[in-house]
């Protein structure tokens, strides 16, 4: 990777963070600490993040484009969504929770006879125009950085379905198994959505493992199935599995 390449990646888990610890973005990155330290301070001069002591903060808290998000591990994400497309049914109704990944599984949806609920409105553009889906868009108040719909409005629609599937996006999963995300407006959208699904099926490519987000959504407990990639942390699977989750790796 080049050193550009690895200054943007650092940026990104930064915004999606809010803050990262040279060890965290070093296994993240796959490169040394010391290379992780020599980019924050090159990004810090630069004005991208702020240095601090053991890593970094991101300068700001708005959110990443969504774009720039779903470039970003597109094969993992990929497998990912292929797998997790293996695990419905013809004739369920499943629920897909905002993000890139849950976009790339709506993407292997088509002409598939389902019913989809969801808050992403990139799934309401990708599947809109298939006739074989009956689509529900659930109601909010508009992120337009992540093209998602979140608040009140949101929870209260949740309140009134219930779904076979949840597929549930994350900023991360702790070591012991326990669900995280930093956009601390999503988390209880994700909650109602946990309540509104008979089965959860968690989606996270392997750079997820282990997280570091800010707020939890769940115990492992309350998950069904992850997918993910062989690139997950071993221990942090082995905690799934104790827990009595299945861990299908894509």
């Amino acid at each position: 990777m080049l050193p550009k390449q690895r200054q943007d990646q650092i940026v990104r888990a930064l915004r999606a963070d809010g803050a990262g610890g040279v060890k965290v973005l070093a296994a993240q990155l796959g490169v040394s600490e010391a290379t992780i330290r020599r980019d924050l301070e090159q990004l810090h001069e630069q004005g991208r993040l702020t240095r601090v002591y053991g890593g970094a903060l991101a300068v700001d808290g708005g959110d990443e484009p969504f774009a720039e998000v779903s470039a970003v591990h597109a094969d993992e994400k990929n497998r990912i969504a292929r797998a997790a497309a293996e695990l419905i049914s013809d004739g369920e109704s499943v629920l897909l929770d905002i993000g890139t990944t849950a976009l790339r599984l709506a993407q292997q949806l088509h002409g598939r006879s389902l019913t989809v609920v969801t808050s992403n409105l990139a799934v309401l553009e990708e599947l809109q125009n298939d006739e074989q889906i009956e689509l529900i868009v659930l109601g909010g108040f508009l992120r337009r950085s992540y093209r998602s719909l979140v608040g009140y409005l949101t929870e209260e629609s949740l309140r009134q379905i219930h779904v076979d599937t949840l597929f549930l996006g994350t900023s991360g999963v702790r070591p012991d198994g326990r669900v995280m995300d930093s956009t601390m407006i999503e988390v209880p959208v994700k909650r109602a959505m946990i309540q509104a699904a008979d089965r959860v099926v968690l989606l996270a490519d392997g750079t997820k493992f282990p997280g570091h987000g800010v707020a939890k959504v769940c115990d492992p407990a309350e998950l069904a199935i992850v997918v993910t990639d062989p690139g997950a942390d071993e221990k942090t699977r082995a905690q799934l599995t104790e827990a009595g989750v299945q861990v299908v790796l894509a």
